[in-house]
């Protein structure tokens, strides 16, 4: 029976969800003295939360060259534009947390795909959660001396509100994971 983990309370990329019960590597590994990894399975959710500053919008625009004013100006945003609340972080720099949760669990993997739609604005100064759920696992092999790799299809959703009630983005995506072992190395944002 698989053990059950908490959701993370911190702002490391990857908690998971409360109440998701998720496998764990062999018993005989956990025989030898290792610690029990959870793996990835179809239903399990990764998330990160992430505060977007004025320095973050800053520098993705001075990376990306996209300058638009919507994103640098506030009363462009406000007036032309129409956002109440002022200038909205690109939707391309809150697309990124979907492989970066991906890649903080599974160091190695290739982030193959995404489709998106943009569904509400993230404001500068928000908080949003961003959050990765596996749909479908294929396990792939070249030959029989090439390690197995695993092709994963991710249902991806970023709110912003703590309680997911409120959508911003939504789609899904597509990674090539080296292994269905979730790292226990994250770096806190």
């Amino acid at each position: 029976m698989g053990q059950r983990l908490p959701r993370a309370k911190s702002r490391q990329p990857g908690g998971l969800d409360p109440g998701v019960s998720v496998p764990t590597a062999s018993a005989a590994r956990r025989g030898r003295g290792h610690v029990a990894r959870a793996l990835l399975s179809v239903g399990h959710a990764l998330r990160e939360r992430r505060h977007f500053t004025e320095a973050d919008v800053a520098a993705y625009a001075a990376v990306s060259g996209d300058r638009n004013p919507v994103h640098l100006d506030d009363a462009v945003a406000r007036e032309l534009s129409g956002f109440q609340r002022g200038r909205v972080v690109h939707g391309m720099l809150v697309d990124s947390l979907f492989p970066s949760i991906i890649a903080a669990r599974f160091p190695g993997a290739v982030y193959a795909s995404q489709t998106l739609k943009f569904a509400a604005p993230v404001y500068v100064g928000d908080e949003v959660v961003a959050r990765v759920q596996a749909l479908h696992i294929r396990t792939t092999t070249a030959d029989s001396t090439t390690a197995s790799r695993y092709v994963v299809k991710f249902a991806t959703k970023c709110f912003t509100d703590e309680e997911e009630g409120s959508l911003a983005i939504e789609g899904e995506a597509m990674a090539v994971l080296p292994t269905l072992e979730l790292s226990s190395d994250s770096t806190t944002k």
